[in-house]
């Protein structure tokens, strides 16, 4: 599943770390799923699109940007 969390992130100018904190997650969390190495549970996806005011499709692309 791709995302675009780091680029919304950085455009929000704050840290994985701050980032971790808000969603009350761990760094290396944020870190995981920037790479696309871990997916989300459904309410750590729901708690960052809240975070940045946004729809959970609006972060995450669960074809991959595929179509």
């Amino acid at each position: 599943m791709q995302n675009n969390l780091s680029e919304r992130r950085e455009a929000e100018g704050i840290s994985q770390g701050e980032l971790a904190e808000a969603v009350d997650v761990t760094r290396q969390t944020i870190n995981a799923i920037e790479r696309n190495r871990y997916d989300p549970s459904l309410e750590l996806a729901f708690d960052l699109a809240t975070h940045f005011d946004c729809a959970i499709e609006d972060i995450f692309d669960p074809d991959g940007g595929e179509d």
